[in-house]
């Protein structure tokens, strides 16, 4: 008969095979603290990003490039399709949503800079060109913002009637730099066109010498919104 007894190296040792749930759970426990630690600092990152320059304006539209840069968004709407890093300046012209502003425009907004800087006001771009994906998911986010379209419709534009999709709008930052544009844009033929967005500049070449035009209350009253 067989020896039945087993050999040392194959005996089993009691508690072994006891230890390794706890061991698996140690793994799955540890994996599911990591991936939330990632999500907290992405949650975090956007959500500063969203409160640079106020509710509703500027900054909101900086806080949907930081999650579009956070959740890799395709071309369409990532940085090729107007997305803007944060602290993008108006001379960056390896960014998209830079160059493909309107010549004229980009002109005039890089003499502004200057002259703004000698002022010691920084200007920054934080929207300009857009694909007609990324303007329809601005359009989308805002219409969950707020809850309809028709309400959506005074702050964000079409991808058909959105001046920025032509390169013929910028949105700038900060404060400063919007304060400063609204004594000094005329100068240059930068306008801000509505009330409600203090930081969205178009080209008027004539407002040089006759002033810029008066502003729409919102996009709603702008009969390009309504072709």
């Amino acid at each position: 008969m067989r020896n039945l007894d087993p050999s040392p190296s194959t005996r089993p040792v009691p508690g072994r095979h006891r230890r390794r749930p706890a061991v698996v759970l140690a793994v799955v426990a540890g994996a599911i603290a990591f991936s939330l630690v990632v999500l907290l600092a992405v949650a975090v990152a956007v959500s500063r990003a969203a409160t640079v320059d106020g509710p509703g304006g500027a900054g909101r539209l900086l806080g949907t490039a930081a999650v579009g840069a956070a959740l890799g968004r395709d071309e369409a709407t990532g940085e090729a399709g107007g997305v803007v890093p944060p602290g993008t300046s108006p001379f960056d012209e390896d960014v998209p949503a830079v160059s493909g502003l309107d010549p004229r425009l980009l002109d005039a907004l890089q003499r502004a800079t200057t002259d703004a800087g000698d002022d010691d006001v920084v200007v920054v771009v934080n929207g300009g060109w857009r694909s007609a994906a990324y303007q329809e998911q601005l359009l989308d986010d805002a219409v969950a913002e707020y809850g309809s379209r028709t309400e959506a419709a005074r702050w964000v534009a079409t991808p058909e009637t959105s001046a920025h999709v032509h390169g013929d709008a910028v949105d700038v930052g900060s404060w400063d730099a919007t304060s400063w544009l609204s004594e000094n844009g005329a100068a240059y033929g930068l306008c801000q066109i509505y009330e409600n967005e203090s930081w969205h500049y178009e080209l008027r070449p004539e407002a040089v010498e006759q002033g810029c035009p008066p502003m729409f209350r919102d996009p709603t009253e702008d009969p390009r919104m309504h072709p």
